[in-house]
């Protein structure tokens, strides 16, 4: 018999085609959802895809509370399971697991209802191709790390349900583990670290990326007037990628980074009227040495443009340089903050973090680390700055 926690009863509630389920650790999320579905599959013929970014996340996580719940509720048979593809049979309904970088499942067959785990660690990309082969609706979960695709593309459209849980919504929850997530609200007042966590993983709300390679940063209202122009960062792109000019500003002491373009399709004379008409002209501009011909172009127009010099393992080092002090950034610079909310340390196929960035979210900062590089490139030339936190 089923005893219902307040976390199962909203996400039964939820209705529209897409159902998107935000919430902290420890609110029974997946395993509420996993529920709802199993009863929901009882009495009918569905195809059911539960997806997450990889097997190993798949296997001590949705895989393993899926076989939990059905031991638990007596409803496994050992015979309906084919353990080397991870799909069971529940009566007339089938449920597959696998993870978003198997790229043949994506494109592959419909199927009825999609639950896609951990949803703000699989590409927007594989979210719809997965999705627009759903044809009855698609479940969403996650831990509010940071925005991503959820947060920018679908929350607050007309067909989209959404829920914040968190761990009052697990009546279950052991006490011990309760008084340690509330214990993280008291720590929150003298830490920032803890301050965080309780937001993202006590309340629910979003917060910082975890793992996130910029942290020490704020954002600020508008760039004062007679902030002084340092130079840019300029890095290139035309389809797929935008063309991204960051400037760098210095005012009482303390690095305001200022987003002056981030478009895609831009040609190079068009560029050059963007640069133009901005403070941007003013100063020298280092950009990508990838690209000689656009480079000695924008000189061309009349612009400072000067390649930057990338030495061995300049990604790891321009990245060390701009981490050695707080700074600042405009709040019109609405890519350059997604970017550093999103810009975080890759992980293996096991979780562990990487001391390598991933290559995404990248454009505008990439654009900052060639500027540090050039202006900065040993740690002594900071004393020129009176630094301020």
């Amino acid at each position: 018999m089923l005893t219902p926690t307040t976390a199962f009863t909203k996400i039964a509630a939820l209705t529209k085609p897409l159902r998107i389920v935000q919430g902290g650790t420890s609110a029974g999320k997946t395993y509420s959802i996993l529920q709802y579905l199993i009863i929901y599959a009882l009495k009918r013929e569905l195809q059911i895809s539960i997806v997450a970014e990889s097997v190993p996340v798949l296997k001590r996580g949705a895989y393993k509370d899926f076989i939990d719940i059905i031991t638990s509720m007596g409803l496994y048979d050992e015979s309906n399971h084919n353990k080397t593809d991870r799909i069971y049979k529940l009566n007339k309904s089938t449920f597959e697991f696998f993870s978003a970088d198997d790229h043949s499942k994506l494109r592959g067959a419909r199927r009825d209802i999609l639950f896609i785990n951990e949803a703000n660690n699989v590409h927007f990309e594989a979210f719809q191709e997965l999705n627009i082969r759903t044809k009855k609706f698609t479940f969403l979960d996650f831990n509010p790390t940071s925005p991503f695709y959820a947060h920018t593309e679908l929350i607050g459209k007309e067909d989209v349900d959404f829920v914040i849980l968190t761990y009052k919504d697990n009546e279950y929850l052991d006490d011990k583990i309760k008084q340690e997530i509330e214990s993280w609200e008291i720590k929150g007042l003298s830490s920032e670290y803890w301050a965080n966590r309780w937001k993202v993983m006590g309340l629910g709300q979003l917060g910082i990326q975890s793992g996130a390679i910029y942290t020490d940063w704020s954002e600020i209202e508008m760039l004062p007037e007679d902030a002084e122009l340092l130079g840019s960062g300029l890095d290139f792109g035309f389809s797929n990628d935008p063309t991204a000019l960051i400037s760098v500003y210095r005012y009482n002491g303390e690095i305001i980074l200022d987003e002056v373009i981030y478009q895609k399709g831009l040609l190079n004379n068009q560029l050059a009227a963007l640069i133009k008409s901005n403070r941007a002209k003013e100063g020298i501009i280092y950009a990508d040495s990838a690209e000689p011909k656009t480079i000695s172009e924008l000189k061309y127009y009349g612009l400072s443009v000067l390649p930057v010099v990338k030495g061995k393992d300049s990604i790891n080092y321009g990245i060390q340089l701009i981490q050695e002090q707080h700074f600042k950034v405009t709040s019109r610079s609405v890519n350059l903050i997604k970017e550093l909310q999103n810009y975080v340390w890759a992980k293996d196929k096991e979780g562990k973090e990487l001391s390598i960035p991933i290559d995404a979210y990248n454009h505008g900062l990439d654009s900052v680390r060639y500027f540090f590089l050039m202006k900065f490139p040993k740690q002594n030339q900071y004393k020129t700055f009176k630094w301020k936190r």
